[in-house]
């Protein structure tokens, strides 16, 4: 199997089916999870719905890269979303997540294998693949507080 098969695979255990590395994943998850539990505060933490919106806004700036725009991203504004008022929005919202994460996929999926060790964007970037990575472990990381947050959510109920 090609590396960027692989690579994409891995990326989509993470988001939307894998249960390999944390026994879950994003759409597992999120997709049948109220979107008043998904808005609701926990102490000073981030909500589960800036979470994933959060790491949506990290994939729908890479594949702009991947397409061959710029990489127009910031740290800064990695966690400032419209808030999510209805069930609809949610729903919206993880659609959007779901589709644009196989997008993600299937652009590395039909990467040359070269493309994964060239410069991405700029050099201090460090390489496609290095960012490829960078983007399921971050999944995870963010992956690991949704799991925490709800299960702290539901001790409140």
């Amino acid at each position: 199997m090609k590396s960027t098969v692989e690579i994409a695979n891995r990326f989509r255990e993470v988001i939307l089916n894998g249960t390999w590395i944390a026994n879950t994943n994003f759409k597992d998850q999120l997709e049948n999870l109220d979107w008043k539990i998904a808005v609701s505060p926990v102490q000073n933490l981030n909500t589960i719905a800036v979470l994933a919106q959060h790491i949506h806004y990290y994939i729908n700036g890479i594949n702009q890269v991947f397409k061959g725009g710029t990489l127009d991203i910031k740290d800064k504004f990695s966690f400032d979303f419209p808030s999510i008022h209805s069930q609809e929005q949610w729903t919206s919202f993880l659609t959007r997540f779901w589709n644009d994460t196989e997008e993600f996929a299937s652009l590395v999926e039909q990467m040359p294998v070269e493309k994964l060790d060239e410069g991405f964007v700029n050099v201090q970037y460090g390489t496609y693949k290095r960012n490829i990575e960078a983007m399921i472990e971050h999944s995870y990381y963010h992956l690991g507080q949704i799991v925490l947050i709800k299960k702290q959510l539901n001790n409140l109920t």
